[in-house]
């Protein structure tokens, strides 16, 4: 069978962006090591009243002499737990880590105006880290469909200067 000039072009271009696309994605995660938010640990989500997750909210951790915090939160049918019907309130220009799971189904942990999104994916914790630089009142909203009130499903972090940061709300 005889390919014309010009097709054959074309199919050698069409091939060889194919593979300079799949290399470069390949060279960036490897040269430069980045990472695919995946899940941190698994768990079981029918038991998470044995876990970290049996008291969620924000809790105050030191590590190498320095106070940070973690934040251990629950997705759920319709709501984020904390975070829904109260805010996440942690204070500013510190280490936040955020450990996301659900006990029901796939939802969206995503934190507008920020880099935080990830999926909570039920048997799975999502660890995400930040810092907030400013005071100021970020939207959790679930970027997954996740039933029929799944567009009712968002939430609350409120950044506070370290001076009006309340230690006696964190979990113990």
């Amino acid at each position: 069978m005889h390919i014309h000039k010009f097709e054959r072009f074309w199919i050698k271009l069409s091939f060889g962006l194919i593979a300079f696309f799949i290399a470069s994605v390949i060279y960036g995660f490897v040269s430069m090591d980045l990472k695919v938010v995946g899940d941190y640990q698994t768990i079981d989500p029918q038991n998470l009243g044995e876990t970290e997750f049996a008291k969620t909210g924000v809790r105050e951790v030191t590590k190498n002499g320095q106070t940070e915090y973690e934040v251990y939160v629950k997705t759920m049918q319709f709501a984020f737990q904390p975070g829904t019907a109260s805010p996440i309130v942690v204070p500013a220009n510190t280490r936040v880590t955020f450990y996301i799971t659900s006990p029901d189904v796939l939802h969206g942990f995503d934190l507008a105006g920020t880099n935080i999104n990830t999926m909570a994916i039920p048997g799975q914790v999502a660890k995400l880290t930040t810092i907030f630089p400013e005071p100021r009142e970020y939207g959790i909203v679930c970027n997954e469909y996740c039933g029929p009130a799944h567009h009712i499903m968002e939430g609350k972090v409120k950044v506070v200067p370290k001076s009006e940061f309340d230690k006696s709300n964190l979990v113990q």
